[in-house]
């Protein structure tokens, strides 16, 4: 499929098949998240990919909403500002900026490899914070619940081109 086909295709899923992820299509993914650009190239990021049940539990209590309990994998991406490039000129932190274009290149590359994801923002992250220890200066940005979709996408609803570019 061409670019505009896949992203057409991504969409947030949130109901996925108990149905493990092939290694293959893991390891693709994480290339694909490797090769993401970064301010500077300080790719100030972290990712877990949790399977195993404690963790993944563990991670589920920190969103409240049942569709989740039905995930089989969770990617928790983090970031570290003291890693990232800061703008001389406003000191602008890129962080957020540089997690967020390596977010998408992950979801992406699972919807390319079949797989479905939902980007998950709203999660408690001082439960996180709790759960596991993360090297320092690093935290929790994004909940990336991956898959195969049970579920059809619903449908896009997006502003008309012209009310997006001037």
């Amino acid at each position: 499929m061409n670019y505009k086909e896949l992203c057409q295709a991504r969409f947030s899923c949130r109901a996925f098949e108990q149905r493990e992820i092939e290694t293959e299509k893991q390891e693709y993914i994480k290339e694909c998240v490797r090769l993401a650009p970064s301010a500077v190239n300080r790719q100030p990021w972290l990712f877990y990919w949790i399977t195993d049940e404690p963790r993944l539990q563990a991670v589920k209590t920190s969103y409240h909403r049942d569709w989740i309990n039905d995930v089989p994998a969770i990617i928790l991406c983090c970031k570290n500002e003291a890693e990232a490039w800061t703008r001389r000129y406003d000191t602008h932190n890129h962080a957020d900026i540089d997690i967020a274009i390596a977010i998408e290149h992950l979801c992406l590359a699972a919807t390319e490899q079949g797989l479905a994801t939902c980007w998950v923002c709203n999660f408690d992250i001082n439960q996180l914070k709790g759960l596991f220890e993360f090297p320092e200066g690093y935290e929790p940005v994004a909940l990336i619940p991956i898959g195969y979709a049970a579920a059809e996408d619903p449908g896009k609803n997006r502003k008309d081109t012209e009310d997006i570019w001037k």
